[in-house]
């Protein structure tokens, strides 16, 4: 508890504690303003608005920082795997050495899918959407894991928990292969969790499928950067969902339906088609100049972050990561060298730099998953597949606290007052 600050409705002034965190702005309390006052806050997208308090993840845009409990991203997504950072977010410290092993050998013991969900996606078109594939086949699962969905049970969450990582990336590469045509691969528990799903999604029964370290370390990479980043709309979409007593599969498919939008998890496809628009690197000065007109519709997709208004610091670890993939898969593709020549300019020309406007994680991303073989459809639910433990952790924060309740935002109406029916034949 900290200060208090007088808010005034009606000429009468009311005290409102203000709540101090960790670590980030301070906030006031107005649980009671309603009651107190008979006014509801005006907060369209709740940008001005905490809607909950959470230990997770925290986030300074106009400093480029993003912690996990605490831990820069940076260090995280160098030094750390995709598992590790996974039992952070779940448990609040990092494993020692028995406790990764552990929690490793648990989730490799829940990727594969009940086979009755395999006839499931039949019930698709063969050209659905994967993102459509994912929301089905998850929000289904609650139908055949019965014994993992009573949320008031501790041990029941932590098993469904557990569960969504472990098969999200088998449902991921399931629906990639029903896609294309070709044979369901099962999981193979003597790889790693990354390695697993690219075997899943790029082998073939016909021979063995060879690992690439860079891209298995490339794939951990992007998981990481993405597996969590604090109240966005589709962790406040499973949180909301998660308010009301849904079970937990719902409540992620609920999180996967809102990632769907391409304001939220379609930002890579979009600054990927840019640079396929864009084509050669002669072409950038051209581009360049229709960016800075404010009246042509043509803008830079995969720079700038409505959250970070510096660097955004998950873009650092991946530049590297580019071109460590490019060289281990010997790509030669225009595209790469129009992407380089692109983050060249913008880091350099004032326009940009004045504005901030630098790389964000969304433009190296989708140029290591097209480098890699993933078509563009496919992004957003890799985004999914790393966003599961970041719902997860959130979900299990909100069901814990004692604090929460039902989501129920306010309005302003604005539409007719009360007023008579007027029957039919009077109209």
């Amino acid at each position: 508890m900290g200060d208090q600050v007088k808010l005034g409705a009606g000429g009468a002034e009311y005290d409102y504690p203000v709540l101090k965190g960790s670590v980030g702005p301070d906030v006031v309390d107005i649980r009671k303003l309603y009651g107190q006052a008979g006014m509801f806050t005006f907060d369209p997208g709740f940008t001005s608005t905490a809607s909950c308090e959470s230990a997770l993840t925290y986030i300074d845009g106009d400093e480029g920082v993003l912690l996990h409990r605490g831990y820069p991203i940076g260090q995280l997504a160098e030094n750390s795997s995709f598992m590790e950072v996974s039992y952070l977010l779940l448990n609040g410290e990092l494993p020692s050495k028995e406790e990764l092993e552990t929690f490793e050998f648990t989730i490799s013991r829940h990727t594969m899918l009940h086979e009755q969900l395999r006839t499931f996606y039949q019930g698709f078109r063969r050209d659905a959407h994967p993102m459509a594939i994912m929301c089905g086949v998850v929000g289904a699962l609650s139908a055949f894991y019965h014994d993992s969905t009573d949320i008031s049970d501790p041990l029941q969450r932590k098993i469904a928990s557990h569960r969504l990582i472990a098969k999200m990336p088998t449902i991921a590469a399931m629906a990639f292969k029903y896609a294309v045509g070709q044979p369901f691969l099962y999981p193979d528990n003597s790889l790693s969790y990354t390695g697993n799903f690219l075997r899943m999604t790029f082998g073939v029964p016909a021979e063995e499928y060879e690992v690439i370290p860079a891209v298995e370390k490339a794939m951990d990479r992007i998981f990481i950067l993405h597996a969590d980043h604090e109240q966005n709309a589709s962790t406040s979409t499973v949180r909301l969902a998660g308010s009301s007593g849904a079970n937990p599969f719902a409540c992620i498919a609920a999180g996967i339906a809102c990632l769907w939008g391409p304001a939220h998890g379609g930002a890579n496809e979009a600054a990927l088609n840019m640079l396929k628009e864009i084509g050669t690197p002669d072409k950038i000065p051209h581009y360049i100049e229709r960016a800075k007109d404010k009246n042509d519709p043509f803008r830079l997709m995969g720079f700038g972050h409505r959250v970070y208004k510096n660097y955004d610091p998950r873009a650092t670890v991946m530049q590297s990561t580019v071109r460590e993939v490019f060289e281990a898969l010997k790509v030669d593709d225009p595209l790469f060298e129009t992407a380089l020549r692109l983050e060249e300019i913008a880091l350099s020309d004032p326009y940009f730099v004045e504005k901030k406007l630098f790389p964000n994680v969304d433009f190296y991303s989708g140029i290591i998953l097209n480098a890699i073989g993933f078509p563009t459809t496919m992004f957003t639910v890799l985004f999914a597949l790393a966003r599961t433990v970041g719902w997860v952790a959130q979900w299990n924060e909100m069901i814990s606290d004692p604090g929460q309740k039902i989501g129920r935002p306010r309005q302003l109406y604005t539409g007719p007052t009360q007023r008579d029916y007027i029957p039919l034949d009077k109209r």
